[in-house]
């Protein structure tokens, strides 16, 4: 804990946030741009406000706060969540929450958050709704299956299925376009140089640098496969519990799919990812254990080739050549 700052731990919901600082002091304010500048009126030069990422709600205040040059964390839910936990509260309010947000801030090193360009904001709306229209896709083709079974399906029913189907494909058809066109416009060396990954194509090569502002929110690739929820968990309590190692699940969990699914590939033609697999195989460890460890070795490759300008070679050593 630094003496010398600050600190404002901060709760939102969808209408207010609640904010209580390191003297003990509570605050109310509208999430909103009047409650907004209210709240600046609190901050000084030493002030650090936390939040924790709330789906959408905490980015206007964070943009906010990040122009008036104050600074800024926006931790992960689950690590705060733990934290609080750990504090064995019986009381469950806002009140509370942004206290132990505050409790959490002075204990833990925290790390500030720089935002996103127009660019990147642009990119993840985009891979968002395209989350949302591949589950609508799905509903459909699942819903059209599901009248061919019915034996004697009606026209009209299968007509309109097809009509939004097919408008669905066309929309995201046109938002792919535009999410490579924003990608190349930033990234298209990267782009170029991750695709020579074996076990990652042009889709997933394009979803990892959106899913990491182009590698750049990270100093190290143990820090980017933590961001993935990739990294082990050891539970062990004395010498009687010893648990199973896990991987944490605290990250961002559509990049861990994403490499979970690319993995299946690696282990046939990545040489790097297949012998890994085969020797945790042959040690008798399970096969999706394999694969976690695969979906670790393809990002550490695509962090060593974001950073090092160099392209994959499978027959050099270290995997890496200069273009």
């Amino acid at each position: 804990m630094n003496k010398d700052i600050k600190y404002f731990g901060i709760d939102i919901s969808r209408l207010v946030f609640d904010v209580t600082d390191s003297e003990g002091n509570y605050y109310q304010f509208k999430n909103n741009e009047f409650g907004f500048k209210k709240f600046s009126k609190l901050l000084g030069c030493s002030s650090h406000c936390v939040m924790e990422a709330t789906g959408y709600y905490h980015y206007q205040l964070a943009y906010h706060l990040l122009e008036l040059g104050t600074k800024v964390s926006v931790e992960n839910p689950l690590s705060v969540k733990r934290f609080i936990q750990m504090g064995l509260s019986k009381v469950k309010t806002d009140k509370s929450d942004s206290k132990l947000i505050c409790a959490y801030a002075e204990q833990v090193e925290l790390k500030l958050w720089k935002g996103n360009s127009k660019n990147d904001i642009e990119c993840l709306q985009i891979v968002r709704t395209l989350s949302v229209y591949t589950k609508q896709s799905t509903m459909l083709k699942n819903k059209l299956h599901g009248e061919a079974v019915l034996g004697n399906p009606s026209k009209e029913v299968v007509r309109s299925l097809k009509r939004s189907l097919k408008q669905l494909q066309k929309e995201m058809a046109d938002l792919e376009d535009k999410l490579l066109a924003l990608v190349k416009t930033e990234h298209q060396d990267l782009l170029t140089r991750l695709k020579t990954i074996p076990g990652i194509g042009p889709k997933t090569a394009i979803m990892l640098i959106v899913l990491t502002g182009g590698f750049n929110r990270f100093t190290n690739a143990s820090e980017l496969c933590s961001y993935a929820g990739l990294t082990p968990v050891i539970r062990q309590s004395g010498s009687s519990v010893k648990g199973r190692p896990r991987i944490s699940k605290m990250g961002n969990q559509k990049l861990r799919n994403l490499l979970f699914m690319c993995s299946f590939n690696a282990c046939k033609y990545n040489r790097a990812c297949r012998d890994l697999y085969e020797r945790i195989v042959a040690k008798g460890k399970s096969k999706k254990l394999a694969l976690i460890a695969v979906c670790n070795k393809l990002l550490k490759q695509a962090y060593a080739i974001a950073k090092s300008g160099l392209i994959y070679d499978g027959n050099y050593k270290s995997t890496l050549v200069k273009k």
